[in-house]
């Protein structure tokens, strides 16, 4: 087999895939990337079993073909031509490889194609399409609230639910939820299943740049994900997510608004000060007045810092763990941030200003308090 392609294309999609290769694999052929020639379209896949990466690039061929290649040796060789058509020459009987360029002939050991692991069938599926962007809000919006508890696998992915009124995705470690939902997306059988995290990074690095609509198929075991030259086939979380909803408190009197920007700023000055073990950094609202305060007692550390605020309800203390309470705040897009409470004890709920959001786009995020130490 025989084919030529651009150096510096085929290394941009090999880079792109190389993300889900295994390093310490006990399947030496999964550090292999798999060449599949056929029509004048070169297929490559990559797999560590649970996840598949596969990406499409057109070449000049006259036949078809498949060989295993070795993905380290592969990617450093690219990385050293400037751009120019290499050709490959494949032994398909005793799997050798060599490389032509303008500056010489390369010689490597691939590997017999056969050995490479069957893609997984998602048969008796159901089906939605959501656009790049929104799938990439949605992963970059939850998948920093995943657990990482291995006695709770459920919680260290995120849920996907859809239906015929809108689309949710769900993250939680107990200490933190956010709920992203989106009235525009919707399929015609409800259904949900759990991503984990590996794909959900292998997805956020790609869809920054794509700008089309991706196609996703799931059924109980696996799901994929279609776009652009590109499709990722990963296998789900199996177990039943936990009911996020009756978490969520229902009614929340007590309104405080603010600059977001400026909550963060002083939050992570304040947070500084905080004690190591708990990052606690205490709210006290009074009228228009909020003031951050942190300690810590072992080192004889304290800051505090005024702010002014909106604020509707009676006067209250609550203290949260400024890491969480940051992190949430960073992954927010609005300029201004409302949180409601209902008591020192229970969960503080973060949600956009209303007159700025987007009307499709409804993002909760809820923080569990920290037991005040007066």
């Amino acid at each position: 087999m025989k084919f030529i392609i651009s150096s510096s294309a085929l290394l941009k999609q090999l880079q792109a895939i190389s993300g889900v290769l295994s390093t310490n694999s006990s399947l030496p052929i999964l550090e292999d990337f798999l060449f599949d020639v056929s029509e004048g379209q070169l297929t490559v896949l990559a797999s560590d079993l649970d996840n598949t990466m596969i990406t499409h690039i057109a070449v000049e061929a006259q036949e078809s073909g498949k060989i295993a290649i070795p993905a380290k040796m592969l990617l450093e060789s690219l990385k050293s031509f400037p751009d120019q058509p290499l050709t490959f020459n494949i032994n398909d009987e005793n799997f050798g490889i060599e490389i032509a360029s303008g500056y010489g002939k390369y010689k490597l050991a691939g590997h017999d194609p056969e050995d490479f692991p069957r893609l997984p069938e998602i048969a008796d599926g159901n089906e939605f399409k959501i656009d790049a962007s929104i799938l990439y809000s949605g992963i970059n919006k939850t998948i920093f609230a995943t657990g990482n508890d291995d006695l709770r696998p459920v919680m260290s992915g995120v849920f996907m639910q859809v239906g015929s009124e809108h689309m949710t995705m769900v993250a939680t470690d107990s200490h933190r939820l956010v709920r992203y939902r989106r009235t525009d997306i919707t399929a015609e059988v409800d259904a949900s299943f759990i991503l984990p995290k590996k794909p959900l990074n292998l997805l956020k690095s790609l869809l920054g740049y794509a700008d089309s609509s991706v196609t996703v198929k799931f059924n109980s075991k696996n799901a994929s994900f279609d776009f652009d030259q590109f499709n990722l086939i990963c296998r789900l979380i199996e177990g039943r997510y936990p009911n996020y909803e009756a978490v969520i408190p229902k009614e929340n009197p007590f309104k405080l608004t603010m600059n977001r920007q400026d909550l963060i700023s002083s939050l992570r000055r304040v947070a500084i000060f905080s004690s190591r073990s708990t990052n606690q950094v205490k709210l006290n609202i009074q009228g228009s007045e909020l003031q951050l305060t942190a300690e810590d007692l072992d080192f004889s550390n304290s800051a505090a810092e005024r702010l002014t605020c909106q604020y509707e309800g009676e006067d209250m203390e609550i203290a949260f763990n400024s890491k969480f309470i940051t992190e949430m705040l960073s992954n927010m897009d609005s300029e201004s941030v409302n949180l409601n409470m209902s008591a020192p004890n229970r969960a503080g709920i973060l949600l956009p200003e209303a007159s700025v959001k987007d009307k499709d786009e409804d993002l909760l995020m809820l923080v569990m308090p920290v037991m005040l130490n007066n």
